[in-house]
């Protein structure tokens, strides 16, 4: 089976201004009726064939600026079923794709938090897979909830992976890009195309991310389709900040389509499922998949630990502990 597949880089409307949930849910309400009429324009053009349109990190919302953990869950994480999950379901059904995001989102094991999550949404409108973030700055994650999170959801709900007619799909975010292992346990569950929503800054010059979604692709022998912001409008932070570089790499690490500045649907390609499969079937010294040898590295993962695991349990979320936590981690590591 053959699709294309679309980073879709969008001009991300920031809520930051906003004083309040309902002013903040009008303003992505009407961000999903600005993108379902890209979208539709967009498989217009593209071809019907355009069957999974992914979209920039946190697109509904921008990212949190000044507010604190308690007045961005308040303002800007969803509810897993509240309206603005419904609007999407209802936009991707109405479009018959596969579509993913990513967004903040409330989570009722853990109501004095949020968590960033990837999401894909189903042609039927059902969210089919839910992805948080696990390496974050200044963001909850499971790891900082550790024993409760894994108490609520278990471990293999740290790296999910849906199968589909277009293949069996997974979610990193933003700059989990940047750790290899996150990408290899979804490879390990079957994952083919690794979705990537991604805000970051954009450069004719090689970046860390951009040579990280090479290496993932290569690594992984899958595709990586990853979707950019085409800009922000209604932030403090400079509008072009997070600005252009969505693309889609094949599993040789060969950029297929890279868009530049501002929206923009330059970065669709085609994702030919039997050749990945072939590809991977296949005995060859290019197979790296079939050359992995996990357990020469698992007890050097045993030995040793850097970041603190359950560091929220019983500590406040803010960002001088997310600071001083990773200050702590530095003066042992070069202790």
């Amino acid at each position: 089976m053959s699709y294309k597949a679309l980073a879709l880089q969008l001009t991300c409307q920031t809520i930051n201004y906003c004083q309040s949930r309902e002013e903040a849910e009008a303003v992505m309400l009407q961000t999903i009726e600005r993108i379902e009429r890209q979208i539709a324009a967009s498989i217009g053009l593209i071809g019907r064939d355009t069957l999974l349109i992914v979209v920039p990190e946190f697109f509904l919302t921008g990212p949190p600026i000044d507010e604190t953990v308690d007045q961005w869950r308040e303002k800007a994480a969803l509810d897993i079923d509240g309206r603005i999950y419904e609007a999407l379901g209802a936009m991707v059904q109405r479009q018959q794709i596969y579509f993913s995001g990513n967004t903040y989102e409330q989570d009722p094991f853990f109501p004095e938090l949020y968590f960033q999550t990837n999401f894909i949404i189903g042609p039927s409108g059902d969210v089919l897979l839910r992805y948080r973030r696990l390496n974050a700055m200044f963001t909850p994650t499971p790891h900082d909830v550790w024993e409760l999170y894994l108490d609520a959801y278990g471990y293999d709900s740290l790296f999910p992976v849906v199968k589909t007619n277009i293949g069996n799909l997974a979610c990193l975010a933003s700059e989990d890009i940047l750790f290899p292992e996150v990408a290899r346990c979804l490879a390990m569950r079957g994952a083919e195309v690794l979705i990537h929503s991604t805000a970051e800054i954009s450069s004719p010059l090689p970046t860390q991310k951009n040579i990280a979604k090479q290496a993932r692709a290569i690594e992984n022998m899958a595709y990586v389709v990853s979707a950019n912001s085409g800009g922000a409008v209604g932030s403090m932070l400079p509008g072009n900040t997070t600005d252009g570089g969505s693309r889609i790499i094949d599993p040789r690490g060969i950029v297929l389509a890279e868009a530049a500045y501002g929206e923009s649907i330059v970065a669709n390609a085609d994702i030919d499922l039997a050749a990945l499969r072939e590809f991977r079937q296949r005995p060859a010294i290019g197979n790296l998949l079939a050359r992995q040898r996990p357990e020469l590295y698992a007890e050097s993962y045993r030995q040793y630990s850097i970041f603190p695991l359950n560091t929220l349990l019983s500590q406040p979320a803010d960002r001088q502990h997310f600071m001083r936590t990773q200050q702590e981690v530095i003066k042992k590591l070069y202790s």
